[in-house]
């Protein structure tokens, strides 16, 4: 099949919130009846890498923490290998030899229109590789085999003994290695051993959770056919690999860990003999560092790619002498609250260091904010995936799962880091400061070697929680989280130059990290500076709160009801339950007018409007709105209630379910400051109930602990040190 004629099975496709690349084309070819789908990302790039499947036991998606870095570089192709994914599912074991495989390879190559690529292969994906860069030269610029696994012949103690294909009475340890125990009912405890056993690395939850997953997706039949045609059992036919390595005369990097507890590094060793090779070792990783240590790969890949690029353009160097200070700012761009602090943390920063450059990376909404403070963003941010996107597309009504939503946002993470890797690299910084930039805090920990920079750490939280519901897996993976953040934080002090909470020790609250583990507390007062709360504005210097009050239409003797839902498109539920109970208000309080702001990624044109209300889009300043109304229904985000108690503005929070920092966290702190009335989404979505809530505050004399109004100054001064 052409190139042309395929492109009528090709299909453009919308991006996708969690990918961290989205795919200029998506096809299927097929081959001697079997349907290979593909993927194809920056289609333009004359450079070509093929990540080859692995085991029918995962998809091409196993490859997600490489597409992103590998895409914006080179030209990347990415299929499910058959028997897994989108691709078909034949029966019988001589459709799953390795010559087979080798042929897929070949098909996606020409559906594809590709000449020649690097093939880049994990586990079994080294014999199909072997056999294209033996059997066509031609085809193959080089190949990166990780962790080798299938066909040599080199041996695996303590597995080599069992036999795959005859029935068991034991099923311990790699007897579950076994087709009968796979189709007579053991696939699950088998899949749990298999990636317990690849991913042998502490702290690999998400890792086995991704891989068990996607081994569900296909049946313990299909498994079976798969190692029947590479073992060479049932009429297939196994070719050796070792004559046909010692045939290949490209470019071999064969990668392997020191710990694979699937197949030991002697694989990776023989392959590199036969071929002539070159062998990286990794000291402590398992069998899937693609995964686990996605860094590291994605660097030793871009390393053998470009062997094959054009020279890199000149670079000049500047002598550190006649640098001026630089600083990187990072800013979450989960909410906006981050955002506001953070320019009036950089203001105060620049007071402090004068002649300071601060370039920004950072994302949608927080772009909007620097814009209007005339801040310059890194042309770099334009990488970066969207995170605020991958949140909303998480939720639902009224309810994200806050530590599950970043657990699955680690493509995005993987992704966002190596584009801060590019820009460090490139940028000569003295400092880096991250406001919650959690890919940036975990990779730096992981691969300490990257660190080329003062790195100051802010954060206004500390500590995973499991929510009640989440039953003893939640709070088991929350404990598991936190143990590698204490366990980094001690081994790799160096990496942070300062910690720096955004509140006092009180803010903090007097959990556990997990059984075992030291008081949440007292670890962040021994690890951590204070800086109190960042307002980003003074209270006592606003003005105009009368002249906004009446271009919202608020009359002399009427009271302003401020209904806001924060950055992200996860309010608008809330929202449309305020305003079904705005009439029950009026027979309470006909004096309450309202304002709804639906933030960025809301259209407020999607909201209906009534009597005494006003819907209004994204408002920069949202604290001169909330200076100017009398009461105010948010959610349970932790700037705007924060702004609210220091205005000393009775409110009304609704915290997001599941979403752990607002139900644990912020309220601890807000309760600490007797600020705002709680309220259930539950309870929420009884009118009568949400009417006289909103009643009830509106009338109160608020009496709140004082909020610091100096947080930004000594936040500052914490960071100044470093510059």
């Amino acid at each position: 099949m052409t190139r042309d004629t395929l492109q009528a099975d090709t299909a453009r496709v919308s991006a996708h919130p969690s990918r961290s690349a989205d795919p200029d084309v998506v096809g299927v070819t097929v081959r001697d009846g079997v349907e290979l789908a593909y993927e194809v990302f920056h289609d333009d790039h004359p450079l070509t890498v093929v990540l080859v499947p692995t085991w029918s036991i995962v998809p091409s998606r196993f490859w997600k923490a490489q597409i992103g870095f590998l895409a914006r570089h080179y030209r990347v192709i990415t299929f499910d290998g058959r028997g897994s994914g989108r691709s078909g599912r034949p029966d019988g074991a001589e459709q799953y030899t390795d010559r087979q495989y080798a042929d897929d390879i070949l098909a996606v190559l020409d559906a594809t229109g590709t000449e020649r690529a690097v093939l880049v292969t994990e586990s079994c994906g080294a014999s199909w590789a072997v056999h294209v860069a033996a059997g066509d030269p031609d085809r193959v610029l080089a190949l990166m085999a990780i962790a080798p696994s299938c066909g040599l012949d080199v041996a695996t103690p303590g597995r080599d003994h069992v036999p795959w294909d005859e029935p068991l009475a034991s099923t311990d340890g790699w007897a579950k290695y076994n087709k009968h125990y796979w189709v007579g009912g053991g696939y699950d405890d088998f899949t749990d051993f298999f990636f317990r056993a690849m991913f042998s690395e502490p702290h690999s939850t998400k890792q086995i959770e991704d891989c068990i997953g996607w081994a569900h997706e296909i049946s313990p039949q299909t498994l079976a056919d798969t190692t029947a045609g590479r073992l060479g059992c049932e009429g297939a036919v196994c070719e050796p690999v070792a004559p046909l390595a010692r045939q290949v005369k490209c470019p071999v990097v064969v990668v392997h860990g020191t710990e694979d507890r699937i197949r030991p590094h002697t694989f990776g060793e023989r392959l590199a003999e036969l071929t002539g090779g070159e062998l990286v070792l990794l000291e402590g990783a398992g069998h899937g560092p693609s995964a686990r240590d996605p860094v590291k790969v994605n660097h030793l890949i871009a390393q053998l790619v470009d062997r094959f690029a054009p020279p890199a353009p000149r670079r000049t160097w500047v002598h550190a002498a006649r640098r001026p200070p630089r600083a990187l700012y990072l800013s979450s761009p989960i909410g906006l609250g981050h955002a506001q602090r953070d320019v009036a943390v950089a203001a105060e920063l620049r007071a402090l260091r004068p002649g300071l450059q601060v370039d920004w990376l950072a994302q949608d909404p927080v772009t909007r904010v620097l814009a209007r403070h005339g801040e310059t963003v890194h042309p770099a941010s334009a990488w970066l995936r969207n995170e605020s996107g991958h949140i909303e597309h998480e939720a639902g009504e009224h309810d994200l799962h806050a530590f599950q939503a970043l657990r699955r946002m680690d493509e995005l993470m993987v992704h966002n880091f190596m584009v801060f890797g590019e820009v460090v690299a490139d940028g000569d910084y003295d400092l880096v400061i991250g406001d919650e930039a959690w890919e940036v805090d975990h990779f730096l920990h992981e691969n300490p070697e990257l660190k080329r920079f003062s790195f100051a750490w802010m954060t206004d939280f500390v500590g995973w929680l499991p929510m009640p519901d989440g039953g003893p897996r939640e709070a088991a993976l929350t404990a598991d989280y936190n143990a590698e953040m204490i366990e980094q934080r001690a081994r790799f002090a160096r990496v942070r130059d300062a910690s720096v909470f955004v509140g006092d020790p009180d803010d903090v609250v007097e959990d556990d990290f997990g059984p075992g583990l030291p008081s949440i507390r007292t670890w962040t007062e021994e690890n951590f500076d204070f800086a109190g709360y960042v307002t980003g504005f003074d209270p006592a210097a606003l003005e105009g709160a009368e002249r906004l009050r009446a271009e919202l239409g608020v009359r002399p003797g009427e009271k302003l009801c401020l209904v806001t839902v924060g950055g992200s498109g996860v309010g608008t539920s809330l929202l449309r339950r305020v305003m079904d109970a705005v009439p029950l208000v009026h027979e309470l309080a006909p004096e309450l007018r309202f304002a709804f702001v639906t933030g960025p990624r809301i259209d407020p044109r999607s909201l209906p409007t009534g009597d005494g209300s006003i819907v209004l889009g994204y408002v920069p300043d949202l604290f001169r709105h909330l200076a100017a109304c009398d009461v105010a229904v948010v959610q349970g985000g932790l700037t705007t209630t924060m702004e609210l108690t220091a205005l000393g503005k009775p409110f009304v929070y609704v915290p997001l379910r599941h979403h752990f920092e607002q139900n644990l966290h912020v309220r601890r702190r807000l309760m600490r400051y007797e600020a705002g009335r709680h309220l259930a989404y539950e309870d929420a979505l009884d009118r009568d109930g949400l009417a006289e809530a909103v009643v009830k505050e509106a009338g109160r004399d608020v009496r709140y602990r004082p909020v610091a109004t100096d947080g930004a100054q000594r936040a500052a001064a914490l960071l100044a040190r470093l510059v």
